[in-house]
């Protein structure tokens, strides 16, 4: 199977191959003729698989279809981060090479007037995180009347990070008749209702099990004490001689904290976290792939859009708080086919963590203990079986989970022309909801 083959332009076909790309990968080959057709699109596949070229592609050959009438934007793509913004806009710009195409991307953390200026001069296609948008449409700068598709990239992560209601009002903006895409590594329950509600009898795409990590990545636990751990991460550093390892923490402090110990101890580090800047978290990363910096300390707001090629090594310094995270950062690793080492260094208080991770992804990771740095207590063996809910609910004498009669999530509220375009914030979820939007 070829591009062309999917039905995709002679010009597009020639900026796929400049890239080195000839074969489509299985989300491309499933997404690409179904955007084509004008249908609407629910896709789901791992991270690393070429979800950004599944839609950025199509959707490109369909603005050149017909052409730019007014000043835009036709096509607006919705990402969490502005790692990921950057990276779809660099996506559209490489696969536009040879169509008349303006793009522009807008994120937080820069000034917003030079972003006005680019805005006023028109443009096909727009990537932002919801924050900046909004802040854009209201000084004026920006309308939605002329978009014509819609793509929610990483929606799942969105909805993590408080953006819910953003993304309400700008669904309110936009014009009724449009097509709707959803891309994401993952769909979790409420991203499920949210899709119900936005879109019109999508195709529905998903090339792998739901909350799966990819085959081609190493998988490897290092029990260790919580004292140790920054200790043990030098060793394996020096004693591998790794040039380039993306190390993940739970909080920004702690980012910063191991990046300054990592540094006196004679191995070049950087944090990339929301408290940075946006000018520091560029730096920091281009230095890493440059390979001035040998490690990069990051939270999870990076574990979405750092695209690296053939990034060999994943650590996980402190297991995330939610299991599906899990899955978003060791994806950093073994992408477009690659293969990739992801290990983590886990103590004895993680092991409820690793449990709940060892769960979600079906297998049981291997303990490797290293000399000198045998954990005092040791990690279970096992990941417990979950509560059956059914017997608490026969215990507490009701059957609602979420304080409504069923456990029916709320509807994601009216949209124009009859479709839903929002949810409430909880949603029936399991998982928390920050009550305001953290900074992308």
């Amino acid at each position: 199977m070829s591009f062309s083959s999917l039905g995709l332009s002679e010009q597009l076909v020639r900026a796929t191959s400049d890239q080195g790309y000839e074969t489509p990968s299985p989300i491309q080959a499933q997404a690409i003729p179904a955007v084509l057709s004008g249908r609407d699109v629910m896709a789901a596949a791992q991270t690393g698989t070429g979800k950004t070229a599944g839609f950025t592609l199509p959707l490109l050959q369909r603005l050149g279809e017909n052409p730019r009438t007014g000043k835009g934007p036709r096509a607006l793509i919705l990402t969490p981060t502005r790692e990921l913004a950057a990276q779809v806009h660099d996506s559209v710009n490489l696969y536009s090479k040879y169509i008349p195409t303006k793009a522009a991307v807008v994120f937080g953390g820069v000034k917003i007037n030079p972003q006005m200026m680019k805005l006023r001069k028109g443009l096909d296609v727009l990537v932002a995180t919801p924050g900046r948008l909004m802040d854009l449409y209201q000084q004026n700068a920006v309308r939605f009347n002329e978009v014509e598709i819609l793509v929610l990239d990483e929606a799942d992560r969105m909805l993590d990070m408080g953006f819910i209601r953003d993304i309400r009002k700008i669904l309110s903006l936009l014009p009724a008749k449009r097509q709707n895409l959803l891309f994401s590594a993952t769909f979790s329950n409420e991203i499920r209702t949210l899709a119900e509600g936005l879109l019109d009898n999508p195709v529905q795409v998903e090339v792998a099990a739901r909350n799966t990590s990819a085959e081609n990545i190493k998988q490897s636990v290092y029990p260790v004490d919580q004292s140790q751990k920054t200790a043990l991460l030098s060793k394996l550093v020096r004693d591998n001689s790794w040039d380039q390892v993306l190390v993940f923490t739970r909080t920004k402090h702690g980012a910063n904290r191991l990046t300054q110990k990592l540094e006196k101890d004679g191995i070049t580090a950087a944090a990339i976290h929301g408290n940075k800047s946006q000018g520091a978290r560029t730096r920091a990363l281009a230095d890493f792939k440059a390979g001035e910096v040998r490690v990069l300390v990051a939270t999870d707001i990076a574990a979405r859009g750092l695209d690296i090629k053939q990034l060999p090594q994943v650590v996980n310094f402190e297991l995330p708080n939610v299991p599906e995270d899990y899955v978003h950062r060791i994806g950093r690793t073994g992408r477009a086919g690659e293969s990739g080492h992801a290990l983590s260094l886990v103590s004895a208080d993680e092991g409820k963590m690793l449990a709940g991770i060892e769960r979600l992804i079906k297998k049981q990771l291997p303990r490797t203990e290293v000399e000198g740095f045998e954990p005092t207590n040791n990690l279970p063996l096992k990941p417990k079986a979950k509560a059956d809910p059914s017997r608490a609910r026969n215990r507490n004498g009701n059957g609602g989970g979420n304080g409504r009669p069923g456990g029916k999530p709320k509807s994601f509220g009216a949209k124009p022309g009859g479709r839903s375009g929002g949810r409430s914030q909880n949603g029936g979820s399991q998982r928390s909801r920050p009550a305001q939007r953290q900074s992308a």
